[in-house]
């Protein structure tokens, strides 16, 4: 790798980067919320119901705190927390795809989509479904069943309203049901138009592109779709019109159950019973950027209404924005759509021409960087809303919420897996915005519900849409205002090795959030569960002398008789074999291009022998060497372990491409080897395998969006990827076209020399599977020694000097550093300076919205004052007018003091002439002997 090499593979990324971090400085010094009285994380546990759910939707928590839940192929399902166990209760016939005119099948949203229960449930026992009925006539219906016990009676059977649909194209269902106080049933509908055509604006006027055209829904005044409905249903299984909609009963060409229009997919609405303000998200369209004489980029909307309305859509997104009156048939651009005097002039229209003013969205933002809401982060959108919070709801419950959420608002994001917490003024207005729970991990929650019991459930659909998804659960957040169950960590210093095996067990940092007094006791057990003793000490030991495989079980309790319990596996009766592997010679931090390594695999059996002895063969001994990116080291699936169940544990590691991919929202549309909404992996990169412009055309689409390559599906454009991030991803997935063959073992004793064009680090991998012993499993031991890309990125440092602001963006693997002042440091430890003679350095001093005044780098080892090994000159600002250079780096190459041996490296920024400015944003060095 020679010295240009950052120049010439990250400079697009790094000066991309750049204009973010430099346009976020502001914000970097401000926290995003002040904590106040923010309760304790530890306070609340997620308790995982029940998982494996085949798309669930929707949810209803009855009176006594059974869960009712709605799955989309037509599976309704009632969770009991007496037995903890979730059934199918029955199985409603529905309609989950739609045929082209061409008579084509395809998977669409339609199916089992909403539910709820009546409001004076525990008298009448009612509750409602809105699904598509299966059949030839297209429709969506609103329901109601009695529910008798665990029995969904389907005789009992009313549908009180229909929405007409077309079913020749996907997409757009909304589904969501809700009260308010008065008994009102609120009902969320989609657009029911495809996407597919546009990434902007579904307006299409043409003759039979109905399908095409949101103008014959969400802006006609006369259809149930794209809006939120409201009635009154009525004991016979009719409904009534409640004063108040957004048009009075009698208007023409209105549909009176209208309480708010202008939507595209409000998938998860919530009603505040105290107020009567109705929160909903609406899942935007796809455009990753502003289109001249067609529209704006799209962007996900938050919404409250706190009386009826027009929220806009197709005519305008967000903070209303505009889209052009564009013409379809001519491909010319009109005037933009005026959010005050809005008007549907589409042949689709059976609604009146001119409509109500558009209102903007509470909260909207794009797949980049929003900074009005920079709390909303990058990436996928879907955005839900959920329940408002109130103390006075949960009086005399079992484990309310805490106080200072009283008036939130719950909202949360399906594809970035975060949920908000949202509060307002006494006008209603929005004040504040701040993450709940944020190191709790969700997957793609897709509903979530107050129970009377005061816990907040939450429903996981899962990564992949349209599957079953193993990681699709029902969970329950709980909060413990009292007495907390001691948090248990366990260990054994060994779990597993020959006859007589003494085994020491610690609980060493187990701890009692509430201070209390803990006792400890373990209990050891055979397989069959035979109690073998106990034993009364936090960190006992114990000798296990009969072979067998055996379960140590510590419980802990506190002084209030709170208790909890942890367990660890021993294997007693075969000696895991020892492998090491050893290189000679040289840099042991560092692998130099084109320099070899002289390595040596050693292995050593109890049982089985040794490969000095001749025992054990070189031909079953793996060893290894791969590539990774230091800051994306991830375990590989069992299809991904070598022959004779080899598994390297300490550095499994994917390409780069492959990682960034896993960390982006491929997957919700995307799979390796089968179709979901988009087509597979593999089909992508057998298509365009002999395409060499491939890698261009497919980043610019990731990153742009667009369709028509496989059918009508649309590719969902992702402006916050770097181009050079998404060249990597689509380089991972051309790779998949190629039939995998397993890379044969290296010797156990041989010289490895490292490739010239690799960019991660080298990891020299050996492991031995033993033969097992006493009716016991084979034991696997392995080592790995990582030797790191000379090419270091500073934002991969292990410490940080206060001043130094790390700034991640997007899919980027590794954080850029901001240095924000003079004297301040980047630590790397224990790096081996052996044979080390230069270091390189490329930063970039960029004259951006602050200005960045330069400075210089000191090298230091052993502590920020420590002895000097050399320092760049000094680091000026870049000048240039030309956009296209004002990020590019400078690279500073510095001659070190000869040094061995492994020693804390610091870098050290100075410049004392900065005050209070940022000086620059060091990007990589580059060690070099």
């Amino acid at each position: 790798m020679n010295s240009n090499s950052f120049t010439s593979q990250s400079y697009r990324t790094v000066a991309a980067l750049c204009v973010g971090a430099i346009g976020l400085w502001a914000y970097s010094a401000k926290p995003m919320v002040d904590p106040g009285d923010l309760p304790d994380e530890n306070r609340f546990t997620k308790v995982v119901l029940a998982e494996k759910l085949n798309e669930p939707l929707e949810m209803a928590i009855l009176p006594d705190e059974r869960v009712l839940l709605v799955e989309r192929h037509g599976d309704v399902r009632l969770y009991s927390p007496t037995t903890k166990q979730l059934k199918t209760i029955a199985t409603i016939p529905v309609s989950t795809k739609y045929k082209d005119k061409e008579g084509h099948e395809t998977e669409a949203e339609d199916g089992l989509l909403g539910v709820n229960i009546d409001p004076n449930f525990e008298k009448n026992h009612w509750i409602y479904l809105y699904y598509s009925p299966a059949g030839a006539e297209p429709k969506n219906i609103l329901t109601r069943y009695e529910l008798r016990g665990d029995e969904l009676v389907l005789s009992s059977k009313k549908v009180l309203l229909e929405v007409v649909t077309q079913r020749e194209q996907c997409c757009h269902t909304g589904g969501s049901i809700d009260w308010d106080r008065d008994g009102n049933l609120y009902l969320s509908t989609g657009d029911n138009t495809s996407p597919r055509a546009t990434l902007y604006a579904p307006i299409d006027e043409r003759p039979e592109r109905g399908p095409w055209d949101a103008q014959k829904s969400s802006g006609n005044t006369n259809d149930l779709r794209g809006k939120i409905i409201r009635i009154h249903p009525e004991a016979d299984g009719t409904y009534t019109i409640p004063d108040g909609n957004l048009f009075p009963k009698g208007t023409a060409k209105t549909r009176p159950e209208i309480y708010t229009m202008g939507h595209r997919n409000p998938y998860r609405i919530s009603v505040d019973k105290h107020t009567g303000y109705v929160y909903w998200g609406d899942v935007g369209p796809d455009a990753g950027v502003d289109s001249v004489g067609v529209g704006p980029t799209a962007e996900d909307e938050y919404n409250q209404a706190k009386k009826p309305g027009n929220f806009g859509w197709p005519y305008f997104v967000g903070d209303n924005k505009a889209y052009n009156d564009v013409d379809f048939a001519s491909n010319k651009s009109g005037a933009k759509f005026d959010p005050a005097h809005p008007f549907n002039d589409s042949p689709n229209n059976t609604g009146m021409r001119d409509l109500p003013p558009a209102q903007p969205a509470l909260i909207s933002y794009t797949a980049a960087e929003t900074k009005k809401f920079p709390l909303m982060g990058t990436g996928g959108r879907s955005a839900m809303a959920g329940p408002t919070f109130y103390k006075d709801d949960f009086r005399g419950a079992k484990r309310p919420f805490p106080d200072y959420y009283n008036g939130k608002t719950f909202l949360y994001e399906w594809m970035r897996d975060m949920i908000i917490a949202v509060s307002y003024d006494g006008k209603g207005d929005m004040t504040k915005m701040e993450r709940f729970l944020p190191n709790m991990s969700f997957s793609h929650p897709i509903d979530m519900a107050f129970g009377p019991n005061g816990d907040l459930y939450v429903l996981e659909y899962g990564t992949g849409w349209f599957l079953k998804n193993d990681d699709s659960r029902l969970v329950r957040i709980e909060f413990n205002a009292g007495n907390r169950k001691p948090n248990i960590q366990l260990a054994a210093s060994q779990k597993a090795g020959a006859v007589p095996l003494k085994v020491n067990l610690s609980s060493e940092g187990t701890k009692d959030f509430d201070g209390d007094a803990m006792t400890y006791q373990w209990k050891i057990i055979n397989k069959a569960g035979n109690q073998a003793t106990l034993l009364n000490e936090p960190n006992p030991t114990f000798t296990f002398q009969k072979p067998g495989q055996y379960k140590a079980i510590l419980t802990v309790t506190d002084a209030k008789g709170l208790k909890d319990s942890r367990e660890v596996d021993i294997m007693a009766g075969n000696q895991p074999p020892q492998v090491i592997l050893d290189v000679a010679k040289g840099n042991k931090s560092f692998y130099f291009p084109g320099k070899a390594i002289d390595y040596q695999a050693k292995v050593t059996d109890k049982e089985d022998g040794s490969l000095a002895d001749g025992r054990i063969k070189a031909s079953q001994v793996m060893v290894k060497a791969t590539y990774q990116d230091e800051a994306n080291a991830e375990a590989k699936s069992e299809a991904e372990r070598g022959p004779a169940g080899h598994k390297f544990s300490e550095a499994t590691y994917l390409s780069t491409g492959q990682t960034l991919m896993e960390k982006s929202d491929c997957k919700a549309c995307h799979f390796t080897d089968k179709k979901s909404v988009g087509p597979s992996f593999t089909d992508v990169a057998k298509r365009y395998k002999s395409d060499a412009n491939a890698v261009a055309s497919l980043s610019n689409k990731i990153i742009k969006g667009g369709g028509g390559s496989w059918g009508d599906a649309i590719m969902t454009a992702h402006p916050q990827l770097a181009m050079p991030d998404a060249n990597e991803i689509v380089k991972y997935i051309l790779t998949l076209s190629d039939k995998k063959v397993a890379s044969p073992s290296l010797p156990t004793k041989g010289t490895y020399i490292p490739k010239a064009d690799e960019k991660g680090d080298l990891v020299l991998q050996a492991s031995y599977k033993d033969k097992g012993a006493n009716g016991l499993p084979p034991q696997m031991a392995e080592q790995a020694l990582v030797l790191r890309n000379p090419l270091v990125a500073m934002g991969m440092s292990t410490k940080q000097s206060k001043g130094i602001t790390l700034f991640k963006m997007g899919t980027q693997p590794y954080p850029l550093v901001i240095v924000m002042a003079s004297d301040t440091y980047v630590q790397f430890d224990q790096l081996d300076l052996t044979d080390i003679k230069t270091m390189e350095f490329a930063v970039a001093v960029p004259k951006a919205q602050l200005i960045a005044v330069g400075g210089r780098i000191e090298i230091r080892i052993d502590s920020p004052t420590g002895q000097l090994l050399g320092q760049t000159e000094e680091l000026v600002q870049n000048t240039s007018s030309d956009p296209a250079d004002m990020f590019k780096p400078n690279m500073a190459k510095v001659t070190i003091t000869p040094t061995t041996g492994q020693h804390n490296l610091f870098f050290v920024f100075k410049n004392e002439k900065a005050g209070k400015s940022p000086l620059f944003v060091p990007a990589t060095v580059q060690f070099s002997n």
